[in-house]
């Protein structure tokens, strides 16, 4: 257990650690709506569409990205585990980055 002289310390990191699960449920939620649109695509109840794929990946690798650096800021280098935890596509980790302007 951390012990922090300063309670204002404890209330940073309190905030920081509930930023952090935002985090990770926004790259869930963008994860499942890639794989739902995978999903009914090939279950044929869904018409492909393109440009509606690449943007449910671009969603994904944005959310990917925030989350990696948010736990770098903890000094969790670990990308490799959150790809292999979260099954984060081989597309959307060639996209992984900041929000790109059009």
């Amino acid at each position: 257990m951390v012990k922090f002289d300063n309670p204002i310390d404890s209330l940073l990191a309190g905030e920081a650690a509930a930023s952090l699960g935002i985090s990770g449920r926004k790259l869930k939620k963008a994860l499942d709506a890639l794989r739902q649109y995978d999903s009914d695509v090939a279950a044929l109840t869904r018409q492909p569409d393109e440009s509606a794929r690449k943007n449910l990946v671009m969603e994904a690798a944005e959310a990917y990205w925030g989350y990696v650096v948010q736990r770098e800021q903890f000094g969790l280098m670990d990308s490799e585990y959150i790809a292999t935890e979260y099954a984060i596509p081989e597309d959307v980790k060639l996209a992984m980055g900041p929000k790109r302007k059009a």
